[in-house]
């Protein structure tokens, strides 16, 4: 469990490790290079590079923390990767399952897993359950989350790398929007994120911009989130039109 500097969570909670690319939004993984520093820093759990590995000894945390928490579960890794046992998710399942007073976010794109075991998971409402889109080829993976019975299914549109042009939110519930960050991070363009905004928007959907991911993606220079003594500072600000978008879903607002 650690602090987060994610701007849509709380806490990270990393009962698997490790992951293998599948799609272009993989390209730059943070959770690759972060990996690489814990293992050269001799972090023990992350021994064995970005291989894919379950910790079961992770599985008692959520019980330890006194006050209700807002959780990214697996931020170092995808919990429907193909290499984690239907029973460690099961295991994982009935943790989130036995502490309501958590909220639990879990992220994958992996939507045909997901989509195939779902109906084996006990969908507890505490559970948020979301998709990666990053360009529109990936936009099956909105329909595969919208037939879970998930009670709350979010979009993480991050890193948006090119232009989602068929946005299907009647069954979503939260959508999220960044650019993305690092050396080699790819442009965002405005107009991607004031598109996505508009569909949110029209469907009464909760928007979050997360950050345009360097400042020279930021249409605005002189956005103050830029500056990272900002109280809302994100990489490369996040200021949309000289406003701050960072709704949630109703019971984390």
């Amino acid at each position: 469990m650690a602090q987060s500097n994610i701007e849509w969570t709380e806490l990270t909670w990393n009962p698997v490790t490790g992951c293998t690319k599948i799609s272009p939004g993989c390209k730059n993984c943070y959770a690759e290079v972060m990996t690489r520093r814990l293992k050269s820093m001799g972090a023990e759990k992350y021994s064995e590079g970005f291989k894919v590995k379950v910790h079961p000894d992770t599985l008692t945390i959520p019980f330890t923390w006194k006050k209700p928490k807002v959780v990214f579960v697996n931020s170092m890794s995808d919990l429907f990767h193909p290499e984690v046992p239907l029973d460690y998710i099961k295991a994982v399942f009935a943790v989130m399952n036995q502490t309501p007073q958590h909220i639990y976010q879990v992220l994958t794109k992996r939507s045909e897993r997901l989509m195939e075991i779902a109906n084996e998971l006990n969908w507890t409402e505490n559970i948020w359950m979301g998709v990666s889109v990053e360009n529109e080829k990936y936009t099956y993976r909105i329909d595969d989350l919208s037939n879970t019975p998930a009670k709350t299914k979010f979009l993480s549109i991050e890193p948006l790398i090119d232009a989602v042009n068929t946005l299907d939110l009647q069954k979503i519930d939260w959508v999220i929007v960044g650019g993305e960050s690092g050396p080699k991070a790819r442009p965002l363009k405005k107009e991607w994120v004031d598109f996505i905004r508009m569909k949110c928007e029209m469907a009464c959907v909760p928007f979050f911009f997360k950050q345009w991911g360097k400042p020279q993606f930021n249409v605005n220079p002189n956005d103050p989130t830029i500056d990272v003594k900002h109280p809302k500072h994100a990489k490369g600000g996040c200021e949309l039109d000289g406003k701050i978008y960072r709704a949630m879903p109703k019971r984390a607002a």
